[in-house]
């Protein structure tokens, strides 16, 4: 017997029409995940991509990586077997014989219409055999041992645990996006969640270095490596804001200080999104989180531009969103001592529902251009 890497998806079954294209971005995916392996043997059929284990494969490492490429819903450490029921039964033996366990179950699925026993008579025949070889007692509820029989085209696959990926999308069959990224826990959950759905993440940083530590941009960097794990390449904008922050002291109402300096962001951020083609930007926000992230708050802040705004924790709580970055390796990092730039100069009691009307009022007679056109001239781009 051979092992293999059986993967299955989910949602790129339900393309229908696109299947293909999302299908071919998958193997893609996979194979930049596994491209210091050397060449691997995969093949795909029947809604399965197949991979052939090579001696050299540090199966652990290939866990670790495969659980990172979106589109995958489960996949399993399989051997393969004769398309022949004494055959499944010898093998089966074979690879549980020295497994400890009182109670077992038997899941079998056929692909492979040719092959003469219906799923449900395989799960019987096999559970019969086992029971009299081993006198072990079958349970389909509490068992310790779960024996899955897959038979396909070419083989039947014995395997004995599913392992769980995040399903979703292949990164790369959605248009890109650019995501506003802090050193703290929300953004960066916000970028993930977005890779999940497919889209491939530009970043843009603003530092107000020297105010804030030069650590900083550092702790950023370390994030996007981690995000890079989802996406195999990305670009990193590190934007100086500092001198913007200054301006908006002269003529933001104290209470409204975060707010200006929100505005400012998203105006940078549209004109590097259209530098980069990019059609919408990726926030972290969650409605009623903080003071700048109320429905007022919200809507005066967006006004500023005309690019869509995507929120995708805008309905989570804080427990929520730590539980995802915990899951993907990001909340260590974000953890760590960080001075965010929207922290210089807060007022004790930040505005909750912002007057549109005042902040036009105000920004009226900014030099928005100068200084916005400033900051993106001495932005340093990270490539990574």
């Amino acid at each position: 017997m051979k092992q293999y890497i059986v993967i299955h998806y989910g949602e790129i079954a339900l393309k229908l029409g696109n299947r293909n294209f999302f299908e071919a971005k998958l193997i893609d995916n996979i194979r930049k995940a596994l491209k210091d392996f050397g060449k691997i043997s995969l093949k795909h059929q029947h809604g399965r991509i197949i991979i052939l284990v090579e001696e050299n494969f540090d199966l652990e490492l290939i866990k670790e990586r495969l659980q990172k490429v979106f589109g995958i819903e489960y996949f399993v450490f399989a051997y393969n077997s004769e398309q022949d029921l004494k055959q499944i039964e010898k093998d089966l033996y074979s690879l549980i014989k020295k497994k400890k366990f009182k109670t077992f179950r038997i899941t079998a699925r056929r692909s492979q219409k040719a092959f003469p026993m219906n799923s449900q008579r395989v799960a019987e025949k096999l559970g019969e055999f086992v029971m009299k070889k081993m006198k072990k007692k079958v349970d389909l509820v509490n068992f310790d041992l779960n024996c899955s029989i897959d038979i396909v085209e070419d083989y039947a696959f014995l395997s004995f645990a599913k392992i769980e990926c995040r399903g979703g999308l292949p990164v790369g069959v959605s248009e890109p996006l650019l995501c506003l990224l802090s050193g703290g826990i929300d953004s960066p959950v916000a970028a993930n969640l977005m890779q999940k759905r497919g889209a491939p993440m530009v970043y843009i940083h603003f530092d107000a270095y020297p105010a804030t530590p030069k650590e900083n941009s550092e702790k950023v960097k370390e994030l996007v490596k981690v995000l890079n794990d989802y996406q195999f390449n990305s670009k990193l904008y590190l934007v100086p804001f500092l001198d913007i922050q200054k301006e908006i002291l002269k003529i933001a109402p104290e209470d409204y200080r975060v707010i200006f300096y929100r505005r400012a962001m998203l105006r940078i951020a549209q004109k590097i999104a259209v530098q980069e083609r990019i059609l919408a930007l990726v926030t972290g926000e969650s409605l009623g989180q903080v003071a700048s992230q109320t429905v007022e708050n919200i809507k005066a802040i967006s006004e500023a531009i005309d690019l869509p705004i995507l929120r995708p924790l805008i309905g989570f709580n804080k427990e929520e969103i730590i539980n995802v970055a915990r899951k993907i390796k990001t909340y260590e990092l974000s953890v760590q001592p960080f001075t965010d730039c929207c922290s210089l100069y807060v007022p004790k009691h930040p505005v909750t529902r912002a007057d549109l009307n005042l902040i036009l009022a105000k920004e009226k007679d900014w030099d928005f251009a100068r200084l916005i056109d400033s900051a993106i001239i001495n932005s340093e781009i990270y490539k990574i």
